[in-house]
């Protein structure tokens, strides 16, 4: 009867993970991430895939202490995560992230991209594929959290960062992306 108890106890908690909206890096094991993100049936997402796996590559990035956007670089990444994972399920996330190394390609630095420049940029995309704009917030928002030491994915995040960042912007205009990010205090529960 325990062992049922805790088979459902283990079920529920596991149903949860798609609908959380708080994934830790450290605790979501490379088959959860495959099963319950990457192939969740389209109303279970809480966060788009692609998206997820964009802020993923940008927290790679980040955490390895590197400081350019591979605009061509997110394919390569998401195949080598998988490759990772698949090889190792039971895996946590950030111990498959450790072991990919983000792909360099059409590298863009982002110490030589002013605050005005991408704050225009985003803003012209936004008016013309709001789905591509958050993507590449998503990308800056993984990059932070990573930058800063952080394990911890929240889907309800990305407007607070977004927000942050445009402070941060507004206040330097003629600062480099890499400096503002830089500026801008992860939360605590990022970490």
């Amino acid at each position: 009867m325990k062992t049922f108890a805790a088979l459902l106890l283990c079920l529920f908690c596991l149903s949860g993970v798609a609908h959380a909206g708080v994934f830790s890096l450290a605790t979501l094991t490379c088959d959860s991430y495959e099963n319950q993100i990457l192939n969740a049936a389209p109303n279970d997402k809480s966060e788009d895939a692609v998206n997820f796996t964009m802020w993923l590559f940008g927290f790679a990035v980040g955490h390895a202490g590197d400081h350019s956007i591979y605009s061509k670089g997110l394919q390569s990444f998401g195949n080598a995560l998988e490759v990772e994972c698949k090889s190792r399920p039971p895996a946590s996330l950030l111990e498959a992230l450790a072991a990919v190394n983000p792909a360099n390609e059409s590298p863009m630095d982002l110490k030589e991209l002013n605050c005005k420049t991408f704050e225009a940029r985003n803003a012209e995309l936004a008016k013309t594929d709001v789905e591509s704009a958050r993507t590449i917030r998503m990308w800056l928002f993984g990059f932070s959290v990573g930058k800063a030491g952080g394990k911890v994915f929240d889907t309800e995040g990305l407007d607070e960062f977004d927000k942050a960042l445009t402070k941060q912007c507004g206040l330097h205009e003629q600062r480099s992306l890499f400096d503002a990010l830089s500026a801008i205090r992860i939360s605590k529960k990022y970490r």
